[in-house]
């Protein structure tokens, strides 16, 4: 099995605090309390090894997280923060995604090459997508049905039916692109694929499955994000320690952001205000005000979590990062404003 970041802490790290239900206004006093548990970790989940990628179906309050090294995913009630299902995919997964609208979660396999598909309701896979080599991102546009899947060493993206589960498009990049991360903007129907061999971020118009335009961004870029109600994209540079922020109606970069070190995983808040970062060498998570791309707080994970993936459950205004280092994912408390 390859594995894409040897280097992991050996020891597991286990904290856990009182869990938060969701935020809403409340009298002086209660906000008081309420404003020493946010941007706080509320629970640790032990999982199983390597956790890697998140995802979140708010609909259902309910955490997919993908470990690398044992080829599974575990379903987490975002309610209980307990882990209810421990599924088998293919070797490697490396990402995972879910359609809210039909509750089916979408899981591409580095090594085996393939996409499982789970139906949410029986935590079951249903099918197995034979893609490509290499898959490390996949992504979901909930209003077309469509998904999408990235091979890095194929240099392409793959175009799957959510109907039928098949592959109806293989959507070419120029050579040595090495795509790692994937985002899809469902208002305008555009699909953002990060290459890390170019330091550029790809451009698909979900209409016609064509590459429109090609964006250079910072050194190694992996995350992508968008937020739908702006039009912006967050793209995570991992050897700069750096956020780019690109202006979806003109394609340029307007703003790049100093964040930890090693930035990964990438997620627009609740009610689209802020942006949370993973910084997977700093074990932290920065928390970037979008109205004015600055980072305006730093929460700390337990000591070598070194997380990866990230994702947001809107209903319950919480954070969820897949801890590498520690095996656990980490549930985050946040206060929108």
């Amino acid at each position: 099995m390859m594995r894409k970041y040897p280097c992991r802490a050996a020891s597991l790290i286990t904290v856990v605090a009182a869990g938060l239900g969701p935020w809403a206004p409340a009298t002086a006093s209660a906000r008081g309390m309420a404003a020493t548990a946010c941007f706080r970790v509320t629970a640790t989940v032990p999982l199983a090894a390597a956790p890697n990628a998140v995802a979140v179906n708010p609909q259902t309050d309910t955490v997919y997280v993908t470990s690398f090294e044992a080829g599974t995913v575990s379903v987490v009630d975002g309610r209980t923060n307990a882990v209810t299902a421990t599924i088998p995919v293919g070797t490697g997964p490396d990402a995972v995604a879910v359609n809210p609208s039909t509750n089916t979660i979408y899981v591409a396999s580095f090594d085996a090459g393939t996409v499982s598909v789970i139906a949410g309701r029986t935590s079951t896979v249903t099918a197995t997508i034979l893609v490509g080599a290499g898959l490390d991102a996949v992504a979901v546009n909930p209003s077309t049905g469509t998904i999408y899947v990235d091979a890095r060493l194929d240099d392409s993206v793959s175009v799957v039916d959510g109907r039928t589960n098949t592959v109806f498009k293989t959507i070419r990049l120029p050579a040595n692109s090495r795509p790692e991360g994937l985002a899809t903007d469902s208002q305008t129907n555009t699909i953002y694929v990060t290459n890390f061999g170019t330091n550029t971020v790809s451009v698909i118009r979900g209409r016609t499955n064509a590459v429109t335009a090609t964006i250079p961004v910072g050194n190694t870029p992996l995350g992508a994000a968008v937020n739908p109600a702006t039009n912006t994209l967050y793209v995570t540079n991992f050897d700069n320690r750096t956020v780019t922020v690109i202006d979806g109606r003109t394609n340029t970069v307007t703003a790049t952001i100093r964040v930890g070190g090693n930035p990964q995983g990438i997620t627009v808040g609740p009610r689209s205000k802020d942006i949370y970062v993973a910084n997977r060498v700093d074990s932290t998570v920065s928390v970037i005000r979008g109205r004015t791309n600055t980072v305006f707080k730093t929460i700390r994970l337990p000591q070598n979590s070194f997380p990866e993936g990230l994702a947001t459950d809107s209903q319950t205004n919480t954070i969820y990062a897949a801890d590498n280092g520690s095996d656990t994912v980490s549930a985050i408390a946040i206060c929108p404003k």
